[in-house]
């Protein structure tokens, strides 16, 4: 469940990097943001109410604070009345400018925040929509080991004491990165793109059965870990069963769906001898030959088997034919 957003939060968090400051009384700090979006009033300014998205941040920049001061004091009044009349979150004026009279008057009586930013419009925008979009965008909880093999999310999972810590420190012995190892706290952004990372405290530490935890920067350095990755392919980590059905040729693709996005899935059923961290570079070679490049070698092989059985069948045929002549 994504945490309640309100207006204090928000200048808590952003006030350095939007270079905020409070125009008015101290208002409207408690009141909720509920949308991800933030956008300009556009034609509420100007008294058509219709359609106005009063419950998104409202950002006024300089195409609508030169509106507003060219309308006469009668009609600024009144439109301002109006706008302000929505229950919105808040509202922001750019580029450090001075908003006509009375709308922070009229602001601070309907208990809206006015925040002023030094900011240009567009380089607002770039700064608070990443900011929203990644506090509203849903979220889960998985158990297992993210790291980053060449390139590619991987997220291991399976039964407690399978090994997953063990194969992905093991990646990273031989250079790969690790994620976040035990939980992984997994974000959906846009329709399709799942974006895994560990948890503020743990801060890339790691448990290993025998050894305890291990600080995995402090031993490998910081090139060894990063704070986010794209989690693209979910490797199931089980114990070898010899009654098992296992796929031998990867033509029939398993995917599992995470937040309501199919990822691929790969079983890898473990024996002694078997190493899991070389079959875990194969697998991240392989996703980038197939998702990346469009090549999928069990597909590839498949059609050259089934082109050779026709050229051997035509052969067949021919000589056949000959034979009867």
């Amino acid at each position: 469940m994504t945490a309640r957003l309100t207006v204090t939060k928000l200048l808590e968090s952003l006030r350095d990097s939007l270079q905020l400051e409070e125009l008015g009384e101290s208002v409207g700090h408690d009141r909720e943001i509920t949308s991800p979006e933030a956008s300009s009033p556009g034609l509420a300014l100007a008294g058509y109410l219709n359609r106005f998205p009063y419950q998104r941040i409202q950002v006024l920049g300089e195409t609508e604070i030169t509106y507003l001061q060219s309308l006469d004091d009668a009609t600024r009044s009144a439109n301002l009345t109006q706008f302000f009349d929505f229950p919105m979150p808040c509202a922001f004026v750019t580029k450090g400018l001075e908003p006509p009279a009375p709308l922070v008057e009229l602001a601070d009586k309907a208990g809206v925040a006015v925040l002023r930013s030094k900011l240009k419009t567009a380089e607002f925008y770039r700064i608070i929509k990443p900011y929203l979009a990644d506090h509203f965008a849903p979220t889960t909880t998985m158990h297992g080991s993210l790291a980053d093999v060449f390139g590619v999310g991987l997220f291991f999972t399976g039964k407690s004491g399978i090994g997953k810590s063990e194969c992905v420190l093991d990646l990273v012995e031989r250079g790969h990165r690790l994620v976040a190892d035990d939980l992984v706290f997994v974000s959906r952004r846009g329709s399709d793109v799942l974006i895994g990372r560990g948890h503020e405290r743990q801060r890339h530490f790691m448990e290993i059965r025998g050894v305890g935890l291990i600080d995995v920067p402090g031993i490998f350095g910081v090139k060894a870990v990063r704070q986010q990755k794209r989690l693209e392919v979910v490797v199931v980590l089980e114990a070898w069963d010899a009654g098992a059905t296992v796929d031998r040729t990867g033509l029939d693709v398993q995917t599992t769906t995470v937040l309501g996005v199919e990822v691929p899935k790969i079983t890898v059923h473990l024996n002694p001898g078997k190493n899991i961290t070389v079959i875990a570079e194969v697998i991240a070679m392989n996703h980038l030959l197939r998702y990346h490049r469009g090549y999928d070698s069990a597909t590839a092989f498949n059609e050259m088997l089934i082109g050779d059985m026709k050229r051997r069948s035509g052969a067949t045929h021919r000589y056949l034919l000959e034979d009867d002549e």
